[in-house]
């Protein structure tokens, strides 16, 4: 198949820092184009994917989020893929400007990245109309029942990268963004109740992170904790396998949550919310504690040395691998050519209706 990705303008591909679409989006390039797929991406001129890229712009816009070049940046990607057999667009606005299905117009299928909200539940109405809509979680599929999604594809990793690690370093790990939502405070609470250290790898880019960071997160920091903005892939490894745990005190239904999957990938168990994607990934009392409050978190933190690492590990290789990923996208990709006109509610494993009605 030629099979045209689209991602978002606002990080390269793979993201030299923060991102999370950016990566799913370049572990999908690259296990397709493995499995002899030729694979065309459309990003900024720095993205770094080994596969061939065209793009707008050279550099990524700033400041991020806004309509004019994320639209400019749409258009030109469906011109450039005008000639593949399959368009698979990572980015909100794309679907909606994408030219109207006609002959010779490829099939168009939309992965939504983000929670389902007010504002894009609206959207993605309408996106439905025009493009396979995927989900990365069951949660996050349920909480727009409304809108007809073709497939749940779980984020799948490259379990060559993320190797299993040994838990000694002697401290908890948060990795995510500086904000209230990922809980970054409650991370630090966790870890001084339960007599641990803390490591936080974060972006903090945004005036409101900054913001966060200094009134709410540095007042509670110690000297034994550490403070990593945008570390590079090379030291986030090596953080994942040697933290004794993941904490993931997120405070908002998070539609999946790669770090969840990446700590499991390294043998790191997970301490954490049970809200959104999370009992998707985390099985309660074998790779991780699914809490309710704070109270049930630093309990939790305080008995992870009872969970095996190797379960961990097993449960990354057998749900959150790469080659799964990509032969659940192949596999809707196939039915999708088998009649390009249905965007209406599918499964896998079911086959495509004849007909829908608009």
């Amino acid at each position: 198949m030629r099979i045209g990705l689209i991602a978002p303008p606002w990080t390269p591909v793979p993201p030299v820092g923060y991102g999370g679409t950016e990566v799913v989006v370049d572990n999908l390039a690259r296990g397709l184009q493995s499995l002899g797929h030729e694979v065309r991406l459309f990003s900024v001129g720095e993205s770094a994917c080994p596969v061939p890229t065209s793009y707008l712009y050279e550099t990524a816009p700033r400041p991020i989020g806004t309509t004019v070049e994320e639209a400019a940046h749409v258009l030109a990607a469906y011109d450039a893929m005008a000639d593949v057999d399959v368009i698979h667009d990572h980015t909100v606005l794309g679907p909606l400007l994408a030219p109207q299905r006609q002959r010779g117009m490829p099939p168009v299928l939309s992965t939504h990245h983000g929670a389902f909200t007010g504002e894009n539940r609206r959207i993605f109405r309408q996106t439905a109309r025009r493009a396979a809509v995927i989900a990365i979680s069951h949660d996050q599929a349920s909480r727009a029942p409304e809108i007809p999604v073709a497939a749940v594809i779980h984020h799948g990793i490259d379990l060559a990268t993320y190797r299993a690690g040994p838990g000694d370093g002697g401290y908890l790990l948060f990795l995510g963004r500086m904000s209230p939502e990922k809980g970054a405070a409650t991370a630090l609470r966790v870890a001084r109740r339960s007599g641990h250290r803390l490591v936080l790898a974060t972006k903090m880019r945004e005036a409101a992170e900054i913001d966060y960071f200094k009134t709410v997160v540095e007042p509670l920091l110690t000297d034994d904790d550490q403070v990593l903005v945008e570390p590079s892939l090379g030291v986030r490894l090596e953080l994942l396998r040697h933290a004794q745990a993941l904490v993931n005190p997120i405070a908002w239904p998070e539609p999946f949550g790669l770090a969840m999957a990446e700590a499991l990938a390294s043998g790191t168990p997970v301490v954490g919310h049970g809200t959104g994607a999370a009992p998707e990934i985390v099985d309660h009392g074998v790779t991780g504690f699914l809490c309710r409050d704070e109270d049930e978190l630093a309990d939790a933190a305080g008995r992870i040395a009872t969970l095996d690492r190797a379960a961990c590990r097993a449960a990354a290789e057998e749900r959150f691998s790469l080659p799964r990923m990509v032969r659940d996208h192949v596999e809707l990709y196939e039915r999708v050519l088998a009649n390009p006109a249905s965007t209406r509610e599918l499964h896998l494993g079911d086959p495509l209706p004849d007909a829908v009605v608009a």
